[in-house]
């Protein structure tokens, strides 16, 4: 799965249609294989980014839940422990 496209269900506050949207555009990209499409696909390209954000919108204000609400804060530490984990310190000293 692409790593740019974040989990957004079940976050106190809700998901914005910013993230959404961000999130639909990064899953076009992926399935397209490109970032920005010829002059020729950018009809299709948008359009298909705008099908994927109502589409994701619905399924996200759809969904329940019985966990606690997650928080970007949170994710954001726990995203951060990860990479240490994997990369090791970002501040090594040489």
């Amino acid at each position: 799965m692409c790593r740019n496209i974040k989990t957004l269900a079940n976050f106190a506050p809700p998901a914005t249609e910013d993230e959404i949207q961000a999130s639909a555009l990064q899953f076009v990209r992926k399935l397209s294989g490109t970032t920005k499409p010829a002059k020729a696909n950018e009809a299709a390209f948008q359009r298909a980014v705008d099908e994927v954000t109502a589409v994701a919108q619905r399924l996200i204000h759809s969904l329940t839940t019985s966990a606690p609400p997650r928080t970007r804060e949170d994710e954001r530490k726990k995203a951060k422990e990860r990479s240490a984990k994997r990369f090791g310190h970002a501040t090594s000293e040489a």
